[in-house]
């Protein structure tokens, strides 16, 4: 545990055995007649009158590459019928669930989104590093025995035969989980390479999502931008010695890019730099088979809108459309107000307090060709499944 989960802990008690001074305590903060604010209560109301186009659909058919239909759908539509009409109102063709794990579980996935909606939703698996162990020792975990590569490989080829298109890697590789001896898995460790090279013998491109956004590795202060996002989700930190900086595990996912330059990778979220840009294009130049997507990063894009506008017309050969839903569709009108308008200083979020950060966005204003890249054209050259359903659709 690092100091700052010890600290929140701490905070935490004393306000369980001082009940009354914590109910006082939003009225003694709340800014009024000169007094301090507390940051819970902070919600300012812009005064700016300026250009406002509220977009309710995308202005060419989208594809989605980054959904949770498993984990999120759920919490977010009452079932898939309903979530597939949100998609007609959008303009999103294809949705792309990433939770689809592997084997039987696959399996039951893939018929999950496939039973009547197959033309609209492709699934992608994922490594089962754990296995039949036990999750609390790690060394009964699959991955630490010998045939854990071929075996997974194996399964791949058969995610592959069943309709699968792809393979998702979640942030606790590199982050989570563990060898025997207590220690991370390593993202470059050779043990995994027959996994990356069969998904290009395959054609599974793999999203992969590596570290997170810069402010989560460092001190929970007040310097901190994201303070209060992490002050609400102390397990989001990994700043301390027990986990591995950031810049060591974006490093260790661009030697396996390197490695492997017969498979494709997405990096999630802008490659998890989205701060910063130049870096992220550093990268695509290098490694000419990595793409970025955009999922719950139009927060950073959108508060640097002439360095992304440029990143994106540069870019817009390996730059994909992703969501990180499915979400209300107050937010998916966001996404097509920042990808297609010049709009100044509006919210990220339908939220009412901002999720990832005190700020406002700015729409970047992209021409068609760019948009129909971005919306569906890149990831129908790469991810298998998507060409044909864009041409099958019905408008």
């Amino acid at each position: 545990m690092n100091k700052f989960r010890i600290v929140v802990a701490i905070l935490f008690v004393a306000a369980a055995t001082s009940r009354t001074r914590s109910e006082e305590a939003p009225k003694n903060l709340n800014g009024r007649e000169g007094r301090d604010l507390s940051i819970r209560l902070f919600r300012p109301r812009a005064e700016l009158k300026v250009s406002r186009h509220h977009l309710n659909r995308a202005k060419f058919p989208v594809v989605d590459v980054h959904s949770h239909l498993r984990f999120k759908l759920p919490r977010a539509y009452a079932d898939l019928n309903h979530f597939v009409q949100v998609m007609d109102r959008n303009n999103i063709a294809v949705n792309i669930s990433l939770d689809g794990g592997l084997g039987e579980k696959l399996t039951e996935h893939l018929e999950f989104v496939g039973e009547d909606h197959f033309d609209r939703c492709l699934v992608f698996a994922n490594v089962d590093w754990v296995g039949d162990g036990d999750r609390g020792d790690p060394a009964s975990w699959a991955c630490h025995r010998s045939d854990f590569a071929r075996h997974t490989v194996t399964l791949l080829s058969r995610a592959k035969r069943e309709g699968a298109s792809g393979l998702k890697l979640f942030k606790q590789f590199g982050l989570g989980y563990k060898n025997p001896d207590g220690s991370l898995l390593q993202i470059d460790d050779p043990r995994w390479d027959p996994i990356w090279r069969a998904c290009g013998e395959l054609g599974f491109p793999v999203i992969i999502h590596i570290a997170d956004p810069a402010a989560f590795f460092r001190p929970i202060d007040e310097t901190n931008e994201r303070w209060e996002e992490l002050y609400r989700h102390p397990d989001w930190s990994f700043e301390g010695p027990e986990f591995p900086e950031r810049e060591e595990l974006l490093a260790a996912r661009n030697r396996v890019i390197a490695r492997h330059p017969e498979t494709v990778f997405i990096g999630a979220h802008v490659a998890n730099n989205a701060e910063d840009l130049q870096t992220v294009g550093q990268w695509i130049d290098t490694y000419p088979n990595f793409y970025v997507e955009i999922a719950s990063r139009i927060s950073e894009l959108g508060r640097q809108p002439y360095t992304a506008r440029k990143f994106f017309l540069k870019y817009s050969d390996r730059i994909l459309f992703g969501t990180d839903g499915p979400w209300p569709e107050q937010r998916l009108s966001l996404y097509w107000r920042f990808l297609e308008t010049f709009d100044e200083y509006f919210p990220y979020s339908e939220k009412e307090f901002p999720p990832q950060g005190f700020w406002r966005i700015y729409g970047i204003g992209l021409p068609d060709d760019v948009l129909c890249k971005i919306y569906h054209e890149n990831a129908a050259r790469i991810i298998p499944g998507i060409s044909e359903r864009l041409a099958n659709r019905k408008d």
